[in-house]
């Protein structure tokens, strides 16, 4: 049987990385049921493979009678000493079956099927053993289908699964395309692809700059930390080991060369480059470039900061949507609460806090009263309803309750009549330019962002650094 049976277990072990004895064993069981279909269920049988010949050969054994009641399990005495003449009754007598060749159709079908599965076994165990040190890695591969939105990428030996979660949102790649990835996982004993794969991952944007920038593959440079908007905005913290080498420059590299190999590969994701610094306050300071920063408060305790920032450079701190300050607390790991030097300044006034004791008035409401010139609660209980609805988001209800709020606080009548303005009066109180815009406090949540539109104007290049070196090797 299979003459050839030898050149083919070497061919397949040796191209396929199968282990040579593992694909024997299949072989064996694989025969053995085939036979057993064939021949009946009840017979003793046994399959070796012999090494020499390279030939598979079947045995059966039956116990030595006087008369046959089972063929399938007994051989009587006449038949069995012909055999072997020094056979005894009751023996087990071992029989080579010569025609295993003809195993009948359904017998060889079986047989195909367990070598099959035994074959796809083995393949599983190999993939595992090849890919699972390879965990934390950037693999390559070609975008083989797409299937629910999840995408299949042939890796050479074996497909690999892109989950739509791990993808870059608005990032579309076509069957066909050479897409890289890194490697979440390898999973053993799975019928679906084994290993998960993630464009998502902050550790994919940490591996690309590795790949790119041979001081980090050398120790020289070292990231410190990463957060990402997958497909908006990215951060990465990045110290020297060097005193002379400078680690944003490094990243950077001639003429942008080495950072916008990075973005490419991320098709567009603007990537921050910040030097990282032991200190929590200059760390911020850096963090949230390319925001100018006044001053930074440290809460050790709480890992909290607080930080002042111009009037005209509270929007480019917080970004569109907090995108930039979240992206900055999730770095440090430290909430991050960003206020404009008038909102700091608001907060040491006596009238300022006289207002956010008003049940229903916080610091984004008390900063538009004191735009409108109302600078503490005895001026607001003086107001008419005018000089607050001209405010956003107060209504006349609103505005009455205000008053009266402020009315009671100071141990006014609440009910007194409430001033109104006639159409076309001047307000009593002169309007001032609000310079200040609602303060936005994230806080450090490594989650998904949502999506957000175009950034800034004032945002528009890829890279922000805060001290940038005069020159970028």
């Amino acid at each position: 049987m299979l003459s050839d049976l030898k050149r083919i277990i070497d061919q397949i072990s040796r191209d396929r990385g199968f282990d040579r004895k593992l694909l024997i064993e299949a072989i064996e069981e694989a025969v053995q049921s085939a036979a057993r279909k064939k021949l009946g269920s009840r017979r003793e049988i046994e399959v070796r493979y012999n090494e020499e010949y390279g030939e598979v050969e079947v045995f059966q054994f039956r116990t030595v009678v006087e008369e046959v009641m089972d063929e399938q399990t007994e051989i009587d005495f006449v038949s069995a000493q012909l055999l072997d003449p020094d056979v005894q009754l009751d023996d087990e007598l071992g029989e080579k079956m010569d025609n295993i060749a003809d195993l009948g159709r359904i017998a060889a079908q079986s047989a195909k099927q367990v070598i099959i599965h035994k074959m796809k076994d083995a393949e599983r165990d190999v993939i595992y053993e090849m890919f699972q040190d390879r965990i934390g890695e950037v693999v390559s591969g070609i975008v083989q289908r797409f299937e629910r939105g999840n995408m299949i990428v042939n890796l050479g030996r074996t497909d690999a699964i892109l989950p739509k979660d791990q993808q870059i949102p608005k990032r579309s790649f076509k069957q066909g395309d050479r897409v890289r990835a890194y490697l979440v996982d390898v999973r053993r004993g799975t019928k679906d692809a084994q290993l998960l794969l993630s464009r998502t991952h902050d550790s994919f944007l940490a591996k690309l700059f590795e790949m790119e920038v041979p001081e980090i593959a050398e120790g020289i440079v070292k990231i410190m930390g990463v957060s990402r908007d997958p497909g908006f905005r990215a951060k990465i913290a990045v110290s020297s080991t060097e005193t002379d080498v400078d680690p944003v420059g490094a990243c950077v590299g001639m003429k942008g060369s080495r950072v916008q190999n990075v973005v490419q590969e991320l098709q567009g994701e603007r990537v921050d480059i910040v030097p990282w610094s032991p200190d929590p306050a200059k760390y911020a300071y850096n963090a949230l470039a390319p925001a100018q920063v006044s001053m930074v408060m440290v809460d050790e305790e709480a890992n909290s900061l607080l930080v002042i920032v111009p009037n005209d450079q509270l929007s480019l701190a917080i970004g569109r949507q907090g995108q930039n300050v979240r992206l900055a607390a999730k770095l440090l790991g430290w909430r991050i609460d960003v206020k404009s030097e008038q909102r700091y300044a608001n907060l040491e006034d006596p009238g300022y806090q006289s207002l956010l004791a008003i049940n229903g008035i916080e610091e984004a409401l008390a900063d538009q009263l004191f735009s409108r010139n109302i600078l503490s609660t005895a001026v607001l209980a003086e107001a008419a309803i005018e000089d607050l609805t001209v405010l956003r988001a107060i209504g006349e209800e609103q505005a009455v309750y205000l008053i009266q709020a402020a009315r009671k606080s100071l141990g006014m009548d609440p009910d007194a009549p409430i001033e109104r303005k006639k159409a076309g009066q001047e307000p009593l109180i002169e309007e001032q330019p609000l310079d200040d815009a609602p303060v936005v406090e994230p806080v450090a949540e490594d989650k998904a962002a949502e999506e957000s539109p175009e950034v800034d104007a004032a945002e528009d290049s890829v890279i922000e650094e805060r001290d940038k070196p005069d020159s970028q090797e």
